[in-house]
């Protein structure tokens, strides 16, 4: 039975891909690798986050420091970063329903907290913020020991094909979102326990797992 609910930050309640994606291109010419154009996004979106790097040309030794640098670059424009439309209503409606929330991003937990603060929803049990890329299957394992918690009893959302890896690797369920970075196509290549494409499906999802 589920208990805890936890969400990606980026792409899976925030709308923050445009944002991201601007300063990517803007940081390129200071960390070495070529921007993107606005007619490439369709395809890398069916891309996974190692693939996107290798297309790029980044050094894989950079990408932390890139990855501070676009957390601070948000910071700056975090007034303008909105929640997708439905989120802050099946946050509220999980919350009534007794189910414990959390967050687990690689964005900052300042940032985090500006954007939910904002929508009146500084209502999660836990903020982990996460500056590994690739790495999110060790923090879920962590605080499943940590806290004491059994696998079946989460599930993690994510927009990306990384959490999928990440919460089959932790050994939780895991929902993948079609309106943020990756496309249906590929989210449904790496199997998740469920596919939805509007938040108020996320209810009856969770409910019958």
């Amino acid at each position: 039975m589920i208990k805890i609910v936890i969400f990606d930050f980026d792409g899976t309640l925030a709308d923050t891909f445009d944002l991201i994606f601007a300063i990517t291109n803007h940081l390129s010419v200071e960390f070495g690798y070529k921007q993107a154009k606005k007619e490439e996004i369709p395809e890398i979106e069916k891309l996974s986050p190692l693939q996107v790097i290798n297309q790029s040309g980044i050094s894989i030794f950079k990408v932390p420091f890139l990855l501070r640098r676009i957390r601070a670059e948000f910071q700056k424009e975090i007034k303008n970063v909105s929640l997708f439309s439905g989120i802050q209503e099946i946050l509220l409606e999980l919350k009534q329903q007794g189910y414990q929330l959390g967050i687990i991003t690689s964005n900052s937990q300042k940032n985090v907290e500006f954007v939910l603060q904002k929508y009146d929803l500084l209502i999660f049990d836990f903020i982990i913020s996460a500056s590994t890329l690739f790495g999110k299957d060790k923090v879920i394992k962590k605080y499943l020991k940590v806290e004491n918690i059994q696998p079946e009893e989460i599930v993690y959302i994510g927009d990306e094909v990384r959490d999928i890896s990440a919460s089959k690797k932790a050994k939780v369920k895991v929902i993948a979102v079609t309106w943020g970075f990756n496309s249906r196509e590929v989210l449904s290549d790496y199997q998740p326990d469920a596919l939805v494409d509007r938040p108020q499906e996320l209810m009856e999802v969770i409910n019958n797992f």
